[in-house]
């Protein structure tokens, strides 16, 4: 049975691996912040060593990019130094790592979408964060899976929420429609996280729903799907009511998983639509 640490695991992807694996097969140890500080090195390395993980998934990271402006630190510390903490335990341990990482390691300029091999260029304190934690992973631990993605949508507080949210209360939207991205679901970056764990293909991916779209083209899908009707303004990032000013173009090509040819994303309009009836099941 391979022994998984989810660390961050009361986020959208922690739960959402939490719901897709199989127990039968898997040992879980699920940590959150309130459990176990990723900044405490000590705290971290004692963890690890007690429990001995075969692989260590860290979702944890402070994502607020405003919050991240204001207070550098915090994003540095959670962000960097919990990725470098959690890294070197799974060298200590011998355990495999997997490191959830963001298309705001590009500035977002592109007008093609970004590969693994193309140079990072954060313009933002939670890019440059982010992408500090992906370094100290490549520096402590060979056995790495670095995994982008973007418009991660799932349990809790995101996008698709707020539409729905918005829609409810009868409010009309005014809905970006200068952000270019490819809506992910956070249980289909789950099934990718789970199949890679299992080979050797270390490295670098990008890993997001196919197609590309607007957020405005998202928001509209997103009611269609819902059969709810509110007043949608297609607007610039500037005035929109939802979208904080991320980069401008977040398309990121899954390039190394189309060479190696050994897992397909599904389409983002059929991912949404899977998520879209799950949450009206319920």
């Amino acid at each position: 049975m391979l022994k998984v640490w989810i660390v961050g695991s009361g986020g959208q992807i922690g739960t959402a691996i939490n719901a897709v694996l199989d127990p039968l097969e898997i040992e879980v140890f699920n940590t959150d912040k309130n459990e176990l500080d990723i900044t405490e090195t000590d705290e971290v390395l004692s963890f690890g060593e007690i429990n001995r993980p075969d692989v260590i998934i860290n979702c944890a990271a402070v994502t607020d990019t405003e919050l991240c402006e204001k207070e550098p630190e915090l994003a540095y510390r959670v962000n960097a130094l919990g990725a470098r903490n959690l890294s070197i335990v799974a060298r200590k341990v011998g355990a495999k790592m997997v490191q959830l990482s963001t298309d705001d390691v590009f500035d977002g300029l592109s007008k093609k979408p970004y590969s693994e091999f193309d140079d990072t260029n954060p313009t933002t304190v939670y890019g440059r964060s982010k992408r500090a934690g992906e370094n100290y992973v490549k520096e402590f631990t060979h056995k790495h899976f670095i995994i982008r993605s973007n418009w991660v949508y799932g349990e809790g507080n995101n996008f698709v929420t707020r539409v729905l949210d918005a829609a409810d209360q009868g409010k009309p939207l005014a809905v970006a429609s200068d952000q270019f991205g490819s809506p992910t679901s956070a249980k289909d970056l789950a099934r990718i996280i789970l199949y890679l764990i299992r080979t050797n293909e270390y490295g670098t991916y990008h890993a997001t729903c196919k197609g590309t779209c607007n957020r405005y083209e998202f928001a509209n899908e997103i009611l269609r799907i819902a059969g709810k009707k509110v007043d949608l303004k297609s607007v610039p990032t500037s005035e929109s009511d939802l979208s904080s000013v991320r980069p401008a173009y977040a398309v990121l090509d899954n390039f190394i998983l189309r060479i190696i040819d050994v897992y397909e994303m599904p389409e983002w309009r059929a991912s949404l639509e899977e998520y879209m009836n799950e949450r009206m099941e319920e």
